[in-house]
């Protein structure tokens, strides 16, 4: 395997345990006990933004299924729990795809500072680490009905298959898109109990918006990609990835009216029509700003403007929690 030439900053980590890749003076670098810092780099606490990814769409089905049926003090419990189980099972899955991934991390300089790759846990302590997560996560989803316990099972198949998923297809940020928003559809359900046509049509949504971010994302390591042999959208859309990010820009947009359509409709409130859709279309303007500003050869504009994906996902959640108090 191609091996990446390390930089002096690179080198530098290896001896203090930084993760070269993770943000400066985050708070497992400042903060955290010594013995804590490697797990807690395995599971990406130093960089939430992913925490954040995982959570939204939970947000949108809580809040869209409320729209409906109004809002109860159980949607309380859902909004913090959905909170504790996607910092929990986004760890347990970062953990996952560094145990998988770690001969291709140690032959990249960017990655090679990893827990694992570093030699600061050794395998069995990672997987360890993973069920301890994954088990208090189960904890939480074993406080929903069955309809959302069944779909929390069967979200660990798109957990297990993505980090292989960069090796056998070009499209891996559609198995991401499929894992990070199965949230609409399990708080949809543990509201309602049910997973009706508009909760699916706002899953689509999410993988579309998933599509859009991680495509941006990608594009940060399309070189060192191409030297180790891993695929990715970025890679497979290169000087093209404009149009493909209008595409999903506005797949992202239709889907998301859709299922604000499929849900209120019925209701006949203008109103809350109106602002259920003005947040789907605020969405699509975040979206448009980004393209306008981002720059594909730039990484720092790559990874500014994947960040600024949390704010425009939290635009629709707020929009639609409004709809759901009229």
């Amino acid at each position: 395997m191609t091996q990446i030439p390390e930089t002096p900053e690179v080198a530098e980590t290896a001896d203090t345990g930084i993760v070269a890749d993770a943000p400066k003076d985050n708070w497992v670098d400042r903060f955290a006990p010594a013995v804590t810092r490697p797990f807690l780099r395995l599971s990406r606490a130093d960089r939430p933004i992913g925490t954040w990814l995982l959570l939204i769409p939970c947000f949108w089905g809580i809040s869209l299924a409320a729209a409906i049926d109004s809002f109860r003090s159980w949607d309380l419990w859902l909004a913090v729990s959905c909170g504790a189980g996607a910092l929990l099972m986004r760890g347990a899955g970062c953990t996952w795809n560094d145990i998988t991934d770690r001969d291709i991390d140690a032959a990249v300089a960017r990655t090679r500072s990893r827990p694992l790759p570093a030699g600061q846990v050794t395998v069995s302590q990672a997987v360890v680490w993973m069920i301890v997560q994954a088990g208090i996560a189960a904890f939480i989803l074993f406080s929903y009905n069955l309809t959302a316990i069944a779909l929390g099972v069967g979200s660990l198949a798109l957990v297990a298959i993505y980090p292989f998923a960069k090796r056998f297809t070009w499209w891996p940020q559609v198995f991401l898109g499929l894992a990070f928003n199965w949230g609409a559809l399990l708080a949809w359900a543990a509201h309602a109990g049910s997973v009706p046509p508009a909760a699916v049509a706002l899953y689509a949504s999410g993988i579309t918006w998933t599509l859009f971010y991680d495509t941006i994302y990608a594009h940060q390591d399309r070189e060192d990609d191409a030297l180790i042999g891993v695929k990715s959208t970025a890679r497979l859309f290169g000087d093209n990835t404009a149009r493909w990010l209008r595409l999903f820009l506005v797949a992202t947009v239709l889907l998301m009216t859709l299922a604000v359509l499929l849900a209120l409709l019925p209701a006949r409130n203008p109103l809350q029509l109106a602002i259920a859709l003005g947040g789907a279309w605020a969405f699509g303007w975040h979206m448009t700003h980004q393209m306008v500003r981002l720059n594909i050869d730039d990484p720092t504009s790559c990874l500014k403007t994947f960040h600024s994906n949390r704010d425009a996902g939290l635009i629709p959640a707020l929009f639609l929690a409004v709809a759901a108090l009229l």
